[in-house]
């Protein structure tokens, strides 16, 4: 029987394995393309796949247990769960992976892009532009087709002519600069915060005006420092919410 294929992993030694390993693998789970097999290589096979040890996959794969993305069935192998979704919380630890994860899983409508004059309020993080290249996207649940989200990334111009808009429909910007441009990224900080929504969000949204709303923005950076995207998600309050766990040294 064909078995699903996971997308490859960097490993953080810095960050636990096997969570780095579980937000990969959810992340391939995600934002797989339709018709793709749903039963998953072996235990032994992914470990081999990521260079952990069975022990460290078996805790991975525990964890999407949890989350009832896949099922384990003895004698059988682990299935991809079909109904499975992606508006559970996140736990994020410093992982890209964790963030492609975060953004995974949904169907995306591309709204337009283009350059323009960077926002004023992102100046500081584009000093040496006058333009940027701004994408704006919309994700809509796989099987209700129910909006979830609007994002709007800003990217340096340089990098904006290697993206290919198909890739933009399958995967989020973060996995697209770092596996399809070659991006190195270094980091990516977060922050989210709780917002009204605004005529447009509402609209896009479906929600009422007004209504409760989850900010987020994500600021890329490379391994020179540099930043190289800017992304502000605007999230329905009712689909979704996010965690941080801060690991002791």
């Amino acid at each position: 029987m064909t078995t699903f294929a996971p997308d490859s992993l960097a490993l953080n030694r810095k960050l636990p394995l096997w969570y780095q390993v579980s937000q990969s693998l959810r992340a391939s789970i995600l934002g797989r393309s339709p018709g793709a097999p749903l039963r998953l290589p072996t235990e032994e096979r992914l470990a081999e796949h990521y260079g952990v040890s069975v022990l460290t996959m078996r805790q991975a794969l525990k964890e999407l247990e949890n989350e009832g993305l896949i099922s384990r069935h003895r004698r059988r192998g682990t299935f991809i769960e079909p109904s499975a979704r992606s508006g559970s919380p996140v736990r994020l630890l410093g992982s890209v992976d964790a963030i492609v994860a975060q953004q995974s899983g949904e169907e995306t409508v591309l709204l337009g892009h283009g350059a323009g004059p960077v926002p004023g309020e992102l100046a500081e993080y584009f000093p040496d532009l006058a333009e940027a290249v701004a994408y704006r996207r919309l994700r809509r649940d796989r099987e209700t087709g129910e909006p979830t989200n609007w994002a709007e990334n800003l990217v340096r111009p340089e990098l904006a002519d290697r993206i290919d808009l198909e890739d933009l429909a399958r995967w989020p910007m973060t996995k697209v600069l770092r596996d399809a441009v070659g991006v190195r990224i270094s980091r990516i900080t977060d922050t989210v915060q709780a917002r009204l929504a605004d005529p447009e969000t509402a609209e896009l949204l479906q929600v009422p005006l007004l209504s409760p709303i989850l900010h987020y923005t994500g600021v890329t950076y490379d391994e020179s420092g540099r930043v190289v995207d800017v992304a502000r998600i605007h999230y329905r309050g009712d689909r979704f919410s996010f965690s941080v766990t801060v690991e002791a040294d």
